[in-house]
């Protein structure tokens, strides 16, 4: 079982690995008040403001704040019906906007987010925040092994049901875009896309970032190039050799 200062630890080397721009964070539902990590931000109890989901992930990546939100800290439906912390509503007219994974009504009454790398809990989820060069080298392993089907994706709001509920409950990686709300009031960067793994299957993402450098396959390997004749890996040039192609410049 992984523990808190190797979550720690991860967070860290994550940030060094793929060169990000904020911290992947810690994301876990709270089933009681005496979960609430003591240094967490009560937005309604301490800031005396609500604040959308979204922006409450943005102050831990950003910010190195802890948040947690419950029920009456929240200014956005989602994530309260998506977190199981209200009632699903039946009217029709909204039918449409409630149509998204959903947690057990009641179980928790919140969630708290922080950065990894100084999380004083042990994360359900953890959210990266990449852009393309990141995220497509988070991925490589489980290409190379042959296991895509780790990987989920939705490209619909709203994220913050997305990125936690599907992921706790099938254990696979989800990739979303950041939805409108994130956009507009968490300010999500334009080329900005998430990566959410479950807590239990990160010692897999960040091994297999270990395997891709020492492999010199890793983010820090790639560089822009616009060239002809360019230095290729071996099996590239056997293989034009088979195929009668010129394989060496």
């Amino acid at each position: 079982m992984t523990t808190l200062q190797e979550f720690n630890d991860y967070g860290k080397e994550l940030e060094q690995l793929l060169t990000l721009k904020t911290s992947p964070i810690a994301v876990k539902l709270l089933e009681k008040e005496a979960d609430i990590p003591k240094e967490a931000i009560r937005p309604k109890r301490d800031l005396g403001i609500h604040m959308a989901q979204c922006q409450a992930f943005a102050m831990s990546r950003r910010d190195g704040a802890t948040v947690a939100m419950l029920k009456e800290d929240s200014w956005c439906f989602a994530p309260l019906i998506a977190y199981g912390l209200v009632d699903v509503p039946t009217k029709k007219e909204v039918q449409m906007f409630v149509n998204f994974p959903k947690l057990e009504r009641g179980k928790y009454i919140g969630i708290v987010s922080a950065p990894l790398k100084s999380a004083t809990f042990i994360p359900d989820v953890v959210h990266i925040y990449t852009d393309n060069s990141q995220l497509r080298t988070l991925l490589m392993p489980s290409h190379y092994i042959g296991r895509e089907d780790r990987v989920n994706y939705h490209f619909f709001p709203p994220d913050c049901a997305y990125t936690v509920v599907p992921v706790l409950e099938t254990g696979k990686y989800m990739i979303a875009i950041p939805d409108p709300g994130n956009y507009m009031r968490a300010l999500a960067g334009d080329g900005e896309i998430i990566f959410a793994v479950r807590g239990d299957k990160l010692r897999g993402v960040v091994e297999g970032q270990r395997g891709l450098e020492e492999r010199k396959a890793g983010h820090s390997s790639y560089h822009m190039m616009m060239r002809g004749d360019f230095d290729r890996p071996d099996f590239y040039k056997e293989l034009f050799k088979d195929w009668g192609l010129q394989a060496e410049p």
